[in-house]
C-alpha cells in the first residue's frame, strides 16, 4: 500500500486526510526506518507494508469505532511499542486526547520525539508498566477509551487496560485471526473487571489478512484489587 492508495482508501471508507495529515504519516515513516537503525522498534520496515500493516491497521479503529472521532474523547494506548495505534488516529483525528504508555525508556524518548516533530498536541508519553499506573487514582477510570495492539492475550490485555476506563466507556480490542477465541475465553476477565462486550467486527486489509475489532463497555467499576502487581496478570490471568 503506497501513500496514495493509503489515502485513496481511507477515503473511500469515509476518512479523508489532507496534505498536512499525510506528510505527517510521512516523517513518522521516515522516523521510524532511522530510529529502527538503532535500536528494535518494528520488523516492518518497507514502506508499503509499514503504510498498510501499521498505519491502515491502526487507522480501522477510526473506521469501525465512528465515535473516536466525536469531540474531545481520551484514549489510552497500552504498551504503545513504536506508536501504534495511537499515534496514527491522533494524526488523522487530531482532537482525541492520547496517552501512551511503555514500559522501556528508549520507546519512550522515540515516542516524545514523533510527538515533537509531528506537531502534534493533547498527547501524554508515559514510562511505566499498566499494572502500576492502573493504580494511580488520577488516572484510574478516568479515559473514554483504552486499546493496545500486539500486547497479550485478551484475558491478560483486559486487566492491564480495563482499570483505565470510565464507566461508561469502551476498551477496544484490536486481533488477527485468533481474536474471536481469545474473547471466549477471555469472558471471566471482563466480568470480574467490569466489562461487557457489545459489538464485534470482523473484515480484511486490503491485502486479505483477517482482522477483528471488538467493542467492550465498562459497566462497573474495577474491583480495588486489579490490576495485580506487575507479571501476575500474565501468569495467572483471571
Amino acid at each position: 500500500m503506497n501513500p496514495e492508495s493509503f489515502k485513496n482508501q481511507l477515503a473511500e471508507a469515509g476518512l479523508s486526510l489532507s496534505d498536512k495529515q499525510l506528510n505527517q504519516f510521512e516523517t513518522y515513516f521516515n522516523e521510524l526506518v532511522l530510529a529502527n537503525q538503532s535500536f528494535n522498534l518494528t520488523a516492518i520496515t518497507e514502506k508499503e507494508e509499514v503504510y498498510l500493516k501499521h498505519f491502515f491497521d491502526s487507522l480501522t479503529l477510526a473506521l469501525k469505532v465512528p465515535n473516536l472521532r466525536e469531540g474531545k474523547a481520551s484514549l489510552i494506548d497500552v504498551g504503545s511499542g513504536a506508536g501504534f495505534p495511537a499515534l496514527p488516529l491522533k494524526i488523522a483525528l487530531p482532537n482525541l486526547q492520547v496517552t501512551m504508555v511503555d514500559s522501556l525508556n528508549k520507546r519512550v524518548n522515540f515516542l516524545k520525539e514523533m510527538v515533537t516533530k509531528l506537531g502534534l498536541d493533547g498527547v501524554t508519553v508515559l514510562h511505566g508498566r499498566a499494572e502500576g499506573l492502573g493504580q494511580d487514582q488520577k488516572m484510574r477510570e478516568s479515559f473514554d477509551y483504552a486499546t493496545a495492539r500486539a500486547v497479550a492475550r485478551t484475558q491478560v490485555l483486559a486487566e492491564y487496560t480495563l482499570p483505565f476506563v470510565k464507566i461508561g466507556g469502551q476498551f477496544l480490542v484490536m486481533k488477527g485471526s485468533a481474536g474471536q477465541d481469545e474473547m471466549k475465553a477471555g469472558q471471566k476477565a471482563l466480568l470480574t473487571l467490569g466489562g461487557q462486550m457489545v459489538s464485534e467486527d470482523s473484515f480484511t486489509l486490503p491485502n486479505g489478512d483477517p482482522r477483528v475489532i471488538q467493542v467492550v463497555d465498562k459497566v462497573q467499576k474495577t474491583p480495588k484489587k486489579y490490576p495485580r502487581q506487575a507479571g501476575t496478570p500474565t501468569k495467572k490471568p483471571l
